[in-house]
């Protein structure tokens, strides 16, 4: 199921994100969801993780999913509503950087 990473160095951009976790999960099981696969909140893992390095933008976001034709095709519109949601949501970011990253699936449960 899909994993998204989200990059902070600013404590008030990762407390937002916390507070925003539900309805960032609800968004992108949404936005991620296409004929192949249908997902709700539950199957979306959400890790904000510290960076001290330098980023390009105050928040950036990995989104690690299956590779399904639909989402390839739409790929780009995908980082670009994800990034337009997330920015409606935290305002503060002034900038996040959204990447999609799909992959063949192989999982650790039967």
């Amino acid at each position: 199921m899909p994993i998204v990473n989200i990059y902070y160095s600013d404590e008030l951009l990762a407390n937002r994100a916390v507070d925003l976790s539900p309805k960032i999960k609800l968004f992108f099981a949404k936005i991620l969801s296409c004929n192949d696969i249908d997902l709700n909140s539950n199957e979306i893992t959400i890790r904000i993780i510290e960076t001290r390095n330098q980023t390009i933008a105050p928040l950036e976001v990995e989104i690690f999913a299956h590779y399904f034709s639909e989402r390839v095709d739409n790929q780009d519109k995908i980082c670009l509503d994800l990034r337009e949601f997330l920015l409606e949501q935290i305002p503060e970011a002034n900038d996040i950087r959204v990447w999609l990253i799909l992959s063949e699936l192989g999982h650790s449960w039967d």
